[in-house]
């Protein structure tokens, strides 16, 4: 008989990515593929390595914020010892700015945006569109915010877009910007997509299907 899979759903930080709202949607989705789901407030949970050890995926929905030097170790020893990490736009890669060591694990960081919401093609990268975060997902467009990061070498660069019109940075215009990526910390899987700014982005077919995929692929 196969044991039920545990997730843990961190969430809190900045109000403006709704991440009560936004983890409601995926809280609902995991319990419907069997998931037994926990739900936490607090980063305290990171210091819980009893808890951590029986997670096979951690949803994270964090934006900004603070993690202890203790907080973010913990978390780090879990996803290497085999705990799956997953979250998307700033409740993963704008959480908690000054912890390299976050970043570093995460695989990015966002540094930047237009002032407006701009439209843009997501395209899987060619040679991963096999990747089963990407199967069946084709070239699609949105109009959100759209994410200037700095990235880790290390990441596996699953979709990208060109970066769009943002007059305070003309200059960037149509640089390849990663959109969703995977990768390896240890033992461990980490997902990340930086769709997902409002409730609205999560209702888009692809972002949808892409984030439930990529949980599921990040999971032990």
């Amino acid at each position: 008989m196969t044991s039920v899979k545990q997730a843990l759903v961190v969430r809190g930080g900045w109000d403006g990515h709704v991440p009560v709202a936004a983890t409601d949607r995926y809280v609902t989705a995991l319990k419907a593929d069997g998931y037994a789901v926990t739900v936490s407030g607090t980063l305290d949970s990171y210091l819980d390595e009893e808890l951590l050890a029986a997670t096979d995926l951690v949803v994270q929905c964090w934006t900004m914020g603070e993690i202890t030097g203790p907080q973010a170790e913990s978390l780090s020893r879990a996803v290497r010892a085999g705990t799956g990490l997953a979250g998307w736009h700033g409740g993963i890669v704008d959480a908690f700015r000054a912890e390299t060591r976050y970043q570093i694990m995460t695989g990015g960081q966002f540094v930047h945006h237009a002032r407006e919401f701009t439209t843009f093609e997501v395209r899987p990268v060619p040679g991963k569109d096999d990747h089963p975060v990407l199967a069946g997902i084709a070239p699609f467009t949105v109009t959100t915010e759209q994410y200037y990061l700095h990235v880790d070498p290390a990441i596996e660069v699953l979709a990208v877009a060109g970066y769009g019109p943002d007059p305070d940075h003309p200059e960037l215009l149509g640089t390849p910007v990663p959109v969703t990526w995977a990768k390896r910390w240890g033992a461990g899987r980490v997902f990340v997509t930086t769709l997902g700014h409002d409730f609205a982005d999560l209702e888009v077919p692809e972002v949808d299907t892409m984030i439930r995929k990529g949980m599921a692929w990040a999971t032990r």
